[in-house]
């Protein structure tokens, strides 16, 4: 069997949580998705379980963090350009997320993070791996000096 994540996050309305994955790209899977749940899928090994409160309450006795307040986790997604990059956190804001912080241009790296709807934080980035090396190059003399 293929290595796979699954990233399991507690939303307040599953619903909801739903189409804004739908809107920045992810696929519903409808085998593994309820009123209570919904399997999104980012690629065949990636999948983001959105899980109403009451369905996460019963995999954990933790509190459930409030994501808008605390930061918990920030989840990097890779995209093939600077305009994929561009047009995700796009269509996050679009469909109710927000840009959390500007840009961050490092040249050979590219990202702009958003939050869901439930305050989870996504970074998506391109990194141009052939100006990769020339960067680090770069950095490791900055340093040198």
């Amino acid at each position: 069997m293929t290595k796979m994540i699954f990233v399991n996050l507690p939303v307040a309305n599953v619903a909801k949580a739903t189409a804004f994955y739908e809107a920045i790209g992810f696929e519903k899977n409808p085998q593994f998705s309820n009123e209570q749940a919904s399997c999104m899928v980012w690629s065949d090994a990636i999948h983001v379980m959105l899980l109403g409160h009451d369905f996460y309450r019963t995999f954990t006795t933790k509190e459930i963090a409030d994501t808008h307040k605390t930061s918990a986790a920030l989840i990097a997604l890779s995209r093939d350009s600077r305009e994929q990059v561009d047009a995700i956190t796009d269509a996050a804001i679009a469909a109710g997320g927000r840009q959390t912080r500007d840009t961050d241009d490092a040249g050979f790296m590219y990202s702009r993070p958003f939050e869901d709807l439930d305050g989870h934080t996504f970074e998506p980035m391109y990194m141009d791996m052939e100006a990769f090396p020339a960067a680090m190059t770069d950095q490791q003399e900055g340093v040198a000096a």
